[in-house]
């Protein structure tokens, strides 16, 4: 029986790297759920790889014909932006495992949706300050820095992961992600224990 992997962490904790050399592994075998997002593409980003990038008429039309699984409204310094997950008809979880990237909300939705013995949570952890300066570099990289974005995002993740929170979701294992190789064996060695 299949599984869904969930990623899940702070911003700039790492998750877009883990997520990738996940799907990498030869000894695990993840095929990926692409969310969808209303907000604008980055640089770096391609459509399909990271996020399907929509319009609010998108995702008006996809919830319109109950597709939306989840979904997440952020009020941001540029407006208001959706990210949200659809029903997708070639996940087969009787054959295959998935992985996904997102929220400690999308997560228990997710979970709701698919079952809790068919979703495997995974949450990276990193020191605050090591996260706001990849945060900073990487809002630099860009075309036109969004630095209030990134500070709101930053603050919210406080109150998004609280303890509390991550306690009410029953997320006990998390992995720190100091060092890149060590926290992406133990990861991989995890995902085996619970059959993924």
């Amino acid at each position: 029986m299949g599984k869904i992997v969930y990623l899940m962490g702070k911003s700039s904790s790492g998750k877009d790297t883990i997520y990738k050399r996940l799907l990498e592994q030869n000894d695990i075998r993840l095929e990926k759920i692409v969310p969808y997002t209303t907000r604008p593409i980055r640089a770096e980003e391609q459509e399909g790889v990271e996020y399907h990038f929509t319009d609010e008429a998108g995702y008006q039309e996809l919830l319109q014909k109950g597709e939306v699984i989840e979904a997440r409204i952020y009020h941001t310094c540029h407006g208001i932006w959706r990210y949200f997950t659809v029903v997708d008809s070639a996940v087969e979880l009787s054959e295959r495992s998935y992985l996904m990237i997102g929220t400690l909300e999308a997560y228990e939705q997710i979970r709701r949706f698919y079952g809790k013995d068919r979703v495997i949570p995974v949450m990276i952890e990193l020191d605050d300050g090591i996260r706001l300066q990849r945060a900073l570099d990487r809002e630099k990289a860009q075309d036109h820095p969004r630095y209030e974005e990134m500070c709101r995002r930053f603050l919210a993740d406080a109150e998004d992961f609280s303890a509390e929170r991550m306690e009410a979701a029953e997320i006990v294992q998390t992995f720190h992600n100091d060092e890149l190789e060590q926290c992406l064996e133990k990861i991989i060695d995890y995902l085996k224990e619970c059959g993924a």
